[in-house]
């Protein structure tokens, strides 16, 4: 195996300013989410608006009978 020259190893190591850290626009995204922050409590909504959803769609079956 041979060794990476100094060029090889700048573009494996990302030695540029592409991603500058700490700023807040720098473009990351997990699966289109850039907030990783709301995340866990966007999905204890959804979870609430779903079982919302189940409880309103049983009421209304109970009481078509």
């Amino acid at each position: 195996m041979r060794e990476l020259t100094f060029n090889e190893m700048a573009l494996v190591a990302g030695a540029g300013d592409e991603c500058p850290a700490g700023d807040s626009d720098d473009g990351n995204e997990y699966a289109g989410i850039s907030n990783t922050k709301s995340v866990g409590r966007e999905l204890i909504e959804i979870y609430e608006g779903l079982v919302q959803a189940t409880s309103h769609i049983i009421e209304r079956v109970a009481n078509a009978f």
